[in-house]
């Protein structure tokens, strides 16, 4: 997940490069940062629930592949639009795979680990799998900018160490047991029911999952990609001899946000209610705020804090929504309703595009403050759903007298809350 995820993201800083040595405008640039999207959501939507059809191997074994393929155009396409967008496909196409499959893979591993182990709290899948995705974003951009910066041929030596990295992750995973082995080795026509019936996800109907999940996952990589793709475009020329490094700083220190508040994830999630994520969305609506004073003043110092605290934002929002998730779904369907999930939060890598289009019209201050106003909406949204609508597990177990009494409550085979003896 990690190797796959360093690929996804090593392009991001390097739109500064690729606006100075393809002659590209903004625009474009953005639509090819974008350009992954249209292959994450298919491989996200057909990849989980097919995984829950076939097994976690078949489905998984193939992103590594792809990704090392998406490197190796994208090294030789750096003067085409057209080439850099299919690599970006299949960037996008592998980092599906592991967002949907992976994820879910994780989490029955974890819940394996924990039930053998009699520890775990149901939500350690969550947290690996968001920091799994979370460190190989960040590394793999911090590497990329410091190539492109500094080493040779700076359009190539970043996707050829990721192609190598790929090659390597491809063979390791070879290793990791199937836990969906039954489902896997079921012979076609024995009981598993039509193929279209599995890719419908009956979870996504869930009033939690629309109340709760559907108004903060477009924010996950909107606030990405607001930190690491508007905001170093905007202030490079303040950056003087190294724009490209400054954009990968910019990139690890947001993330790096991402990956601690992940880490405080434990402490800030519970089962009981909706508060990592009204915590998460309260970082956003600060993070826009500090985006729009970064974009009017152009100051590195500012682009810097809006980074990290939009980055910190990104990451709780993802450990948040897949908290959900994983609470809501049930074994069949969970892979389905994380591939549904994710594809809501890659609707985020969509507003760099839509913010370079739109600044003919309006400031990026502007914007951000618009951006700042929706975020509080979606805020409000989330906070009136506070306990409503409870998985039945986790509403059974709710104190009468308390929001999060206990984070180490007994679990289920599925991660699911078991409920409580009382008196």
């Amino acid at each position: 997940m990690a190797a796959v995820a360093w690929g996804g993201n090593e392009f991001t800083p390097l739109l500064v490069m690729y606006r100075e040595v393809g002659d590209f405008s903004a625009v474009t640039v953005d639509a090819l940062l974008a350009a992954y999207v249209l292959g994450i959501v298919p491989a996200l939507l057909l990849g989980g629930p097919l995984s829950d059809r076939y097994g976690r191997r078949p489905l998984l074994l193939p992103a590594a592949p792809v990704a090392l393929a998406g490197s190796l155009v994208l090294a030789a396409g750096a003067q085409s639009a057209a080439l850099l967008a299919v690599g970006r496909v299949l960037c996008g196409v592998a980092l599906g795979l592991v967002m949907a499959v992976g994820t879910t893979w994780v989490k029955e591993l974890s819940d394996a680990a924990a039930r053998e182990s009699g520890a775990g709290d149901g939500a350690s899948g969550a947290r690996r799998a968001g920091l799994s995705l979370t460190l190989g974003f960040l590394v793999g951009a911090g590497v990329a900018a410091a190539l492109a910066q500094w080493a040779p041929w700076p359009t190539h030596t970043a996707y050829l160490l990721h192609g190598a990295l790929a090659a390597v992750a491809g063979v390791w995973v070879l290793r990791v047991p199937e836990t969906r082995a039954v489902a896997a080795s079921m012979p076609d026509g024995a009981g598993r029911g039509r193929l279209r019936d599995d890719l419908r996800v009956p979870a996504v109907a869930h009033r939690r999952f629309l109340r709760v999940v559907v108004p903060v996952a477009p924010w996950v990589f909107g606030c990405a990609g607001s930190a690491y793709a508007v905001l170093p475009g905007l202030v490079s020329s303040s950056a003087g001899s190294s724009p490209i490094a400054f954009s990968g700083l910019m990139t690890v220190l947001g993330l790096g946000c991402g990956v601690g508040i992940q880490v405080l994830g434990r402490l800030i999630d519970t089962r009981h209610s909706a508060r990592a994520s009204v915590v998460a969305m309260s970082i956003v609506v600060v993070g826009m705020g500090l985006g729009a004073l970064a974009s009017a003043r152009l100051d590195l110092v500012t682009a810097l804090a809006a980074a990290m605290v939009l980055g910190a934002g990104y990451g709780l929002a993802l450990v948040a929504g897949l908290s959900e998730v994983q609470r809501i779904a049930g074994p069949d369907d969970l892979a389905g309703l994380t591939a549904v999930y994710y594809s809501l939060t890659y609707l985020g890598f969509c507003v760099p595009v839509a913010l370079a289009a739109l600044s003919v019209r309006w400031t990026y201050p502007q914007m951000f403050l618009g951006g700042l106003v929706i975020a509080l909406v979606c805020l409000v949204v989330v906070a009136f759903a506070w306990r409503a609508h409870l998985p039945t597990g986790e509403r059974s177990a709710v104190p009468a007298t308390a929001d999060e009494s206990d984070r180490t409550a007994p679990t289920g085979a599925n991660g699911a809350l078991e409920p409580t003896r009382m008196g």
